[in-house]
This record gives C-alpha cells, structure tokens and sequence, in this order.
C-alpha cells in the first residue's frame, strides 16, 4: 500500500450518518455561533459568520441534503471547508475524528446512500464496520449559489 493513495480525512455526523471530507480542504472546525441571515439566498444558506475578520458563508449540511432540520446542540460544529476560490462554513451535527483511510477502501458509491442524493457524492469507504460517505464539496459548495454572498473577490 502506498502512502501516495492514502487520503486523510475529517469524519463528521449528519444525523445516523457519518460523512467525511479531505483534511486538506478544512481549514478549521469551529464551535456554533451567532450567523448573520442574508435575505434572497438558497433555503440551505444560514447566512454568514465574521470569522477572524473574513466573512464566511455558512451552509446547513442537513439542508442541503433535505434531511429533517435539527436543533443545534453542544456537538453542533461549522467545518470551514476551501475549494478552489470558495471558502464557506458546513453546519454538521459533529465533528468526529481525523483517520486515514486507504486507497483500496475507496470505492464508487452507490447510486443513494442514507438519503443523499448520489450527486454530492465522491466515494464511500469501508472501514472496519464503518462505512464513510466521501463529499464531493464542489457540489456541495455550488459555487453558482454561493458566489451571490461571498465577499472574495472571484478575479483572484
């Protein structure tokens, strides 16, 4: 097994789920805070959040997904996640651990899993019993919906 192929990951929940995303595409996991509502944006978008000085969008992953909507608790986590010229926060109900996860773990997902829709979907991974739901976070982020609040300039 190569280390080339490994790929590090952040593990979080969404509802009885767990999904993970690249460590290299998070910037930081931060506790819940106050989000500035934006009028006229997509349903998914709470709005945004002044995170050391920048100005964040911030995305309900259970929104996005069309899962039940659920009060925030004390595990509530916003992912800030980098894509490309994209930066914005996740709202996810917690932020689990960071493992690594081999190359012949990865595989094509199948055409729904738990719900979301195959579309935001890179892979899965097994895991021992485990089985990760791999984001594809350009999808995600749709930068076509985002783009309307996010203050970075897109000529960068």
């Amino acid at each position: 097994m190569s280390e080339t192929n490994d790929l590090k990951v952040i593990v979080f929940q969404l509802k009885d789920e767990e999904y993970a995303v690249p460590v290299q595409d998070v910037k930081s996991i931060e506790r819940m805070q106050h989000i500035t509502r934006i009028p006229r944006t997509a349903p998914f978008i709470k709005g945004v959040i002044n995170l050391r000085g920048i100005v964040t969008p911030i995305i309900d992953l259970r929104s996005r997904f069309e899962m039940e909507e659920m009060g925030y608790t004390d595990s509530t986590r916003i992912i800030i996640v980098s894509v490309g010229k994209i930066e914005a926060g996740l709202i996810v109900d917690a932020a689990n651990d960071v493992i690594d996860l081999s190359a012949d773990s990865i595989e094509a997902p199948p055409e729904v899993v738990g719900g979301v829709d195959a579309e935001y979907i890179k892979s899965v991974a097994k895991v021992n019993k485990r089985l990760l739901v791999l984001l594809d976070l350009n999808k995600v982020l749709n930068p076509d919906k985002l783009e309307e609040i996010n203050p970075i300039e897109r000529s960068r």
